[in-house]
């Protein structure tokens, strides 16, 4: 059979192309004077994904967040967003980074002195030069779009549920159209019923905005619920010197079947051996 004969020549099928990392962190390492938080994170987080980061109070979950926004420096190893090393810009490219993030911090971190209304214009009246009419009308559309009434909009922060103050922190978080939405613990001192509400909320704007977000929790239903990808991070402090801090990175269905002890214990919610842990280290001391 002739050489050129295309039967003879097989079809290779074309590569699956690989979405370049949006978020990337390498070799993330924090320490908080001779404290170490976070050792080596490396991980790369595509456009549009929400992964959910897991793990005990202390493991560096909220350090990492700040992190990725600039809010903290690494002690060593970098972030890159969009293609820009973010402890390279200066303070005004700093800035405008920052202006395409929302932040829903862990207590919303609302200003008590202000209405709910200057609470989520807050960020648009700081960062641009809209004229008030349109702020009006955006803050408006954003307490809408996180399912608060019109009445909402004059109260201040401490004549609201814990619940409302949660959605008027997404609203502001909101209000720029950020194509990154950075969640510290949503669901945190909330009844099951207003957790599943936030839930709905953060699968809700995800599909609205097409945005990427990243989500700390220590809510399991959370992480089930809205994550595509999960990943937990173990304390330090009970790491050998050459293992990673990151013990599992896998889609919520994996890290419910996962043989790590560690791992099932803390999505179960089950003591242990962490258990033992505490015991021994209180007869330490």
């Amino acid at each position: 059979m002739s050489s050129d004969n295309p039967i003879s020549k097989p079809r290779r099928a074309k590569p699956t192309p690989v979405e370049p990392a949006f978020i990337e962190l390498s070799e993330l390492t924090v320490n908080f004077g001779r404290q170490p938080v976070l050792r080596d994170i490396s991980m790369a987080i595509p456009r549009r994904q929400t992964i959910a980061i897991i793990g005990e109070s202390g493991c560096g979950k909220t350090v990492l967040l700040k992190n990725i926004i600039g809010l903290l420096f690494p002690s060593s190893g970098h972030v890159i967003v969009d293609g820009q090393r973010i402890d390279e810009l200066n303070d005004k490219e700093l800035t405008t980074l920052r202006s395409r993030f929302g932040y829903l911090f862990q207590n919303a971190a609302l200003f008590d002195s202000m209405t709910v209304a200057d609470n989520v214009a807050f960020p648009l009246k700081e960062n641009s030069r809209m004229r008030a009419e349109k702020i009006e009308q955006i803050v408006s559309d954003r307490i809408k779009q996180v399912g608060l009434p019109a009445s909402v909009l004059g109260k201040r922060p401490a004549q609201l549920s814990g619940g409302m103050r949660k959605r008027v922190g997404l609203a502001r978080a909101l209000v720029m159209s950020p194509e990154v939405l950075l969640y510290d613990e949503p669901t945190t001192g909330l009844d099951p019923i207003v957790s599943d509400v936030i839930n709905e909320l953060i699968m809700r704007t995800r599909e609205q905005n097409a945005v990427t977000s990243i989500v700390v929790t220590h809510d399991m239903k959370t992480a089930q619920k809205v994550a595509d990808r999960v990943v937990m991070l173990y304390p330090l402090s009970r790491l050998r010197p050459d293992e990673s801090q990151i013990i599992f990175d896998g889609t919520p269905m994996e890290v419910m079947e996962s043989d790590d002890k560690r791992v099932s214990q803390f999505v179960r919610g089950e003591a242990g051996e962490r258990l033992l842990e505490m015991r021994e280290e209180a007869i330490s001391y």
